[in-house]
């Protein structure tokens, strides 16, 4: 807070870069809206590359909210009512991420055993182990043993 008589003034080049979020930001969603549709019609590839690509400007968002939060003159200033606001959309987000991993992940599990007992796994991509042998790991990326 400033102290009577005294005169504070913000960095402009700041606000600037927050102007020029909010543009780029904007600009991506309208992107993405526009994508959307041709998404919904487009194949297995064009699918895949749209969902990356929103991960990746999802992750991105994230990250500088995250920063944001641990930024002085943030966290001086901005009132509760904005971080609840950020809060409640933040907690829906992790909600329906959350719902569709559990399900997606399930969904792919039982697809996998299934297409594992007929044969029809992709030799190229899954390796079969010898005598059926289980193994714990975590979830892994591309590649699977089965």
């Amino acid at each position: 807070m400033s102290r009577p008589g005294e005169i504070r003034v913000i960095d402009y080049a700041f606000l600037k870069q927050l102007e020029e979020w909010v543009k780029a930001q904007k600009k991506l969603l309208e992107t993405f809206r526009e994508t959307a549709a041709r998404v919904e019609q487009g194949d297995r590839l064009d699918i895949i590359v749209a969902t990356r690509a929103a991960f990746q400007h999802m992750i991105r968002t994230i990250k500088a909210f995250d920063n944001w939060l641990q930024d002085p003159v943030i966290i001086a200033h901005v009132p509760r009512e904005m971080l609840l606001e950020v809060w409640k959309v933040m907690y829906n987000v992790l909600n329906q991420l959350l719902e569709i991993d559990i399900k997606h992940t399930s969904d792919v599990r039982q697809l996998l055993e299934e297409l594992a007992k007929e044969g029809k796994l992709n030799p190229l991509v899954a390796t079969v182990k010898p005598g059926g042998e289980e193994e714990e790991s975590p979830r892994r990326p591309p590649t699977m043993m089965i």
